[in-house]
């Protein structure tokens, strides 16, 4: 179970990186709202959909997932997610990241990543559509952005200064 356990931390750390890295490096290069135009979407040649579309958005999306099920693999084989869901004691902290980290998941998968389906033009959409899907999309991944703050606070509790809440 050793092996197991250190394989999920190893994972859950290099897959948090890939996801929440993903929100930062999005803010860094823009780090305003900068509308799609409809000449951006009517042509699927055009430079600024092209520079959207060859984005990586499988690998953080899957990195979710990922981060989301080995952090609760561990808290399970350790016996702490019952505590941690319920928030008891020292468990609290954990338990916070775990809800904060579930909203996150949970607004990727199921608010984000419909949306810029539309936007990239994976799902057939008038420009219209498309073009307010983006705005959707950007706010969504903002929103992930300032909850990764609070989700890294409570997990880093939960190891240092967990004492703290019990």
């Amino acid at each position: 179970m050793e092996i197991l356990e250190l394989l999920a931390r190893w994972l859950h750390f290099l897959a948090g990186i890939i996801w929440v890295g993903h929100n930062y490096a999005s803010v860094v290069q823009r780090p305003r709202w900068q509308p799609l135009a409809a000449s951006d979407l009517a042509e699927a040649d055009s430079p600024r959909l092209q520079a959207v579309i060859h984005r990586e958005h499988g690998t953080f999306r899957w990195a979710a997932v990922v981060t989301w099920v080995a952090g609760c693999f561990m808290l399970w084989q350790r016996g702490w997610l019952p505590g941690a869901l319920s928030l008891e004691g020292s468990l609290a902290p954990l338990g916070v990241g775990v809800y904060i980290g579930t909203l996150m998941l949970l607004n990727l998968w199921f608010v984000l990543w419909p949306h810029q389906k539309k936007v990239l033009g994976l799902v057939p959409a008038p420009v219209a559509e498309r073009l307010r899907c983006s705005r959707i999309t950007h706010l969504s991944s903002r929103t992930n952005t300032m909850l990764s703050i609070p989700l890294l606070f409570f997990m880093a509790a939960g190891s240092h200064g967990g004492f703290l809440f019990g």
